[in-house]
């Protein structure tokens, strides 16, 4: 894998966009969190069907063409110098080939942030505009709101990149469950969504020379055990270079799966590191190659996550 193309820092006054690519908003969740955007001297632009529902799934933020559209214009918008996601849930896979993709590729890249479902929307950045995209809280969830952890570790990566480009593990994380050390190139992000899109037009067939970074939520073992083994069949993870294993919130104990399936893979696997739906979670670059030391807990970047 090589190092993707990375989008420039935010600057104090910037515009940004917020948009919902998954599952509705909480209304008032979504204003404190523009309120904090504006704290950052920023200019969030809340995209037209941020505030809509499906008319007959109720879990989806508003109907796919119009979540795409959402999308597409804010990422293809020359005003603006982000793209903010709400929230997660689900719906991402559903309008991700709605997406005139050679339109964006057209686009000046910018950042781009997100977690959980938006998943699946990191790994076509990835495949198909080749740009790097940050794995961190989104606008609408309670870490973006109310965790000084992450907002503080999310800020300094948007702004000063440069004083992130090592990441520990989160206090009391960082536990080695295959030691030693490895370079690649970072990608990942929530392991059911990983799973679902193996296959998928598109989508990343193999993982070699990558950073694996892997988490996810609300999941019992068996669950845990059938996305992992149905990564392994797939290929998607012949020759990986590392793993790091984030907040597995609400999920089954999985240390002797974890280490089940992936220690055979005979690299370096550190776990608890403190990304994904867990509270206080890091904000972890995609697409920027680095060195994982398993032994040490950290993750340091070649170069900054932004430049």
């Amino acid at each position: 894998m090589r190092p993707l193309r990375r989008p420039e820092r935010l600057a104090p006054g910037a515009r940004v966009a917020v948009v919902a690519p998954s599952g509705p908003v909480p209304e008032d969740a979504l204003q404190t969190g523009l309120d904090i955007l504006r704290g950052w001297d920023l200019e969030p632009v809340v995209a037209p069907h941020v505030m809509d529902t499906h008319g007959e799934f109720d879990y989806l933020a508003g109907a796919d063409a119009d979540r795409a559209a959402d999308l597409q214009r804010a990422w293809c918008d020359r005003e603006s110098a982000a793209v903010f996601c709400a929230r997660g849930g689900y719906g991402a896979q559903r309008m991700v080939d709605l997406l005139d993709w050679d339109a964006m590729r057209a686009a000046r890249p910018k950042v781009f942030v997100g977690y959980s479902d938006i998943t699946a929307l990191h790994e076509a950045f990835a495949v198909r505009l080749g740009v790097s995209t940050l794995h961190g809280p989104m606008v609408a969830t309670a870490d973006f709101l109310k965790n000084p952890r992450a907002q503080e570790h999310l800020r300094a990566t948007l702004f000063e990149p440069e004083t992130v480009r090592v990441i520990p593990a989160v206090e009391g994380g960082g536990g080695v469950l295959v030691p030693g050390t490895a370079r690649g190139v970072t990608f990942g992000g929530c392991l059911s969504l990983l799973a679902a899109d193996l296959g998928a037009a598109g989508a990343r067939s193999s993982a070699r020379g990558g950073l694996l970074c892997l988490e996810d939520v609300g999941e019992e073992a068996y669950r845990i055990d059938r996305y992992l083994t149905q990564l392994l069949r797939g290929g998607l993870l012949d020759g990986v270079s590392g793993i790091l294993l984030g907040s597995w919130s609400d999920c089954d104990p999985l240390r002797a799966l974890l280490l089940d399936r992936l220690g055979g893979l005979g690299v370096p696997v550190t776990e608890d590191f403190g990304f994904g739906h867990g509270e206080g979670s890091l904000t972890v670059p995609l697409g920027v190659a680095g060195q994982l030391d398993a032994d040490a807990g950290t993750l340091t970047l070649d170069v900054p996550a932004l430049s």
